[in-house]
């Protein structure tokens, strides 16, 4: 499976796959970390948690996408981020599931007078 994943990517030895990795766990934490404090700002965080966590995700997900690049460039590896994300399953599946959060959200949000 590394074997894939290394090929799959670009990646030349076991220390360069290990800083990708090192560099998705820490995007991941970055990112639900700074969404607390930008829902905090935003006024966001007294809703019911059934349109708190929605948001929340929503919110986690561009946040993602603009730290995976700016720790990339950090680490030296955006070029292998950007190969892995072109025919990701998992990143088409998170991008769907938005616009579906999207969507719901913005029905919920106009009580339904906007489609």
């Amino acid at each position: 499976m590394i074997n894939y994943l290394k090929n799959k990517w670009g990646i030349e030895n076991s220390l360069q796959f290990a800083i990708v990795m090192i560099v998705f766990a820490i995007t991941g934490s970055a990112a639900a970390y700074l969404s607390k404090p930008l829902i905090v700002l935003l006024g966001l965080d007294n809703l019911s948690k059934i349109i708190y966590w929605p948001l929340r995700l929503l919110l986690v997900f561009p946040i993602y996408q603009i730290l995976l690049i700016f720790f990339g460039y950090i680490f030296g590896i955006v070029s292998s981020i950007i190969i892995g994300k072109k025919d990701k399953f998992i990143y088409n599946f998170f991008l769907k599931m938005s616009k579906v959060f999207t969507k719901s959200l913005i029905k919920i949000l106009t009580f339904g007078f906007y489609k």
